[in-house]
């Protein structure tokens, strides 16, 4: 009765498919950045987008679309940094990226018009300002990303694990890494219209974690990892509906817990 009432309003539709493709993308893109320890890359890129929407707003363009762009290049310029051998490791190049990002888009808010509530919606998140755009482009980043699984699953498994033997054997490390970061930045700038600039990277970290705590195989860990993330999210959003509580925080939440819940059943496992 209550997923009826809910799925009755056309914003609540929107916000549940919205949300859905996008967590499926965000948990499935999470697994090898997370082994790859770039797990914080979501929380830069986050930042940026934040950045680039202020600027967008500022000069009265599309933010959505200028957004996208400039995300990909941070994306792009993060992970060849991260991997070049380069003194600055990729934690000290998210940090920087980040903070800087996130100083320029106070910045030009401050200078302007302050903070709107387009602006608002993108930094803390709202189930209202979901489109039908918005459907539509996570729909088409979440089939890529599964046609990259489907598609190339022994290669993102093999860059993952060990960069140097892939190169090796012939794998072009570096397209798959462009596509592993091309595909986070889409992520990261459809999920911040629900999710907020500060909570949009707990869906790449979280179901990550939660699937490693419970197995061991690429392949369990990739599956679990897709499974919590849509099962927490719509969790989330009943709970958010129900008690009107924030939805990016309330995701947070079930994804917390559990995580806490798969922490458990592994010590569980381990005492018996």
């Amino acid at each position: 009765m209550l997923l009826l009432e809910m799925l009755s309003w056309p914003f609540m539709q929107r916000a549940l498919t919205a949300g859905v493709l996008v967590s499926l993308c965000a948990a499935l893109l999470g697994v090898p950045l997370v082994l790859k320890r770039y797990s914080m890359i979501g929380d830069g890129l986050s930042h940026v987008s934040f950045g680039a929407l202020a600027v967008a707003a500022a000069l009265g363009l599309t933010p959505l679309y200028f957004s996208i762009p400039v995300v990909i290049l941070a994306a792009f310029f993060l992970l060849r940094l991260a991997g070049s051998g380069s003194r600055m490791g990729s934690d000290a190049a998210i940090a920087v990226v980040s903070a800087s990002a996130l100083s320029v888009g106070v910045l030009v808010i401050s200078l302007t018009t302050g903070m709107t509530t387009d602006v608002d919606n993108y930094m803390f998140g709202s189930v209202l300002a979901m489109t039908r755009a918005d459907v539509i482009l996570s729909a088409a980043v979440c089939t890529a990303v599964l046609a990259l699984y489907l598609l190339f699953y022994h290669k993102i498994f093999a860059v993952t694990f060990d960069e140097s033997f892939a190169r090796a054997t012939g794998v072009r490390v570096e397209l798959y890494n462009t596509l592993l970061s091309v595909l986070t930045a889409l992520t990261i700038v459809l999920g911040m219209r629900m999710m907020g600039a500060m909570l949009i990277s707990s869906l790449i970290i979280f179901p990550a974690l939660t699937a490693m705590r419970l197995f061991r195989s690429f392949r369990g860990v990739v599956l679990c990892a897709a499974a919590t993330a849509v099962v927490c999210f719509c969790a989330g959003l009943t709970v958010s509906f129900l008690y009107s509580t924030p939805v990016g925080a309330t995701v947070v939440a079930a994804d917390l817990l559990v995580f806490l819940a798969a922490c458990g059943l592994r010590r569980l496992r381990r005492g018996a």
